[in-house]
């Protein structure tokens, strides 16, 4: 039985307490699966009902959940943000990956032109607000890939970071359920998973960028510190915002 909404729950729009129940239902009744068996639930689940996407960094972790879903259905989108400021070596792995496990529908999202023009036209931003400078190239681009699906995977695992240690396999974000598949894996299953289908690593990986985003704000992970210490090194900073709750209303919007 679905419990009565809450006064603030009541006040939400239809959608999204549709999503709230839908993410708690899935979770209780799939959370506890292997990530095969939650991606294939999603995947049938979500198919023709709005649609089901992948959204994928290709950084450090990125193999092993897109190993997963080729091997399910090697045309499904796999959703990539260009922010304009990926390291090299980021963009040649995702051509090889993406070609190495026969991803034949990626697409990649570029931040508006016309916010980078008015600002951030140097390219600089990065240097005076951190978070600015992610709305513009990361989370506004995620809100636009996203919106035309009903659902989609990410990688996230609890053991990255304080922000994710309670951070379920279904979740509603907005009208939209987010799936984190591979959240109750460890380091050992990540490298287990790698090696077992001798997956190409991003190599980057191999000077010690454990987590990688933008190349600007990402440094090598020193020994004894989590694996996205790097991220924003020397500032509270831990998320770029895709994440986080607030997308659902720039979706809304978008």
């Amino acid at each position: 039985m679905v419990a009565k909404p809450g006064p603030l729950e009541s006040e939400m729009p239809k959608a999204e307490l549709e999503a709230l129940e839908l993410a708690a239902s899935l979770e209780g009744r799939y959370g506890h699966l292997e990530a095969e068996a939650i991606i294939e639930v999603a995947v049938e689940r979500f198919r023709g009902a709005g649609g089901i996407a992948t959204v994928s960094s290709f950084g450090a972790d990125s193999a092993a959940l897109l190993h997963m879903v080729a091997r399910l259905d090697s045309s499904l989108p796999v959703l990539f943000l260009d922010t304009g400021q990926h390291f090299g070596e980021t963009l040649d792995y995702r051509d090889q990956l993406a070609d190495d496990l026969g991803l034949t529908n990626l697409r990649i999202v570029h931040p508006r032109r016309e916010a980078l023009a008015m600002r951030d036209p140097d390219g600089v931003l990065h240097k005076s607000d951190t978070d600015l400078c992610c709305e513009i190239r990361k989370v506004e681009p995620m809100a636009r890939a996203v919106e035309p699906y009903a659902a989609w995977f990410t990688g996230r695992k609890r053991y990255q970071s304080d922000t994710r240690t309670e951070m379920p396999v279904f979740e509603a974000v907005g009208p939209r359920i987010r799936i984190n598949p591979l959240a109750r894996w460890t380091t050992a299953d990540q490298a287990a998973y790698m090696r077992t289908h001798d997956l190409r690593q991003n190599p980057l990986v191999a000077f010690g960028y454990l987590s990688i985003g933008c190349f600007p704000c990402t440094e090598p992970v020193k020994p004894g510190e989590d694996e996205r210490s790097g991220r924003w090194a020397g500032t509270a900073k831990t998320e770029c915002g895709i994440h986080l709750p607030g997308l659902e209303s720039i979706t809304s919007a978008a």
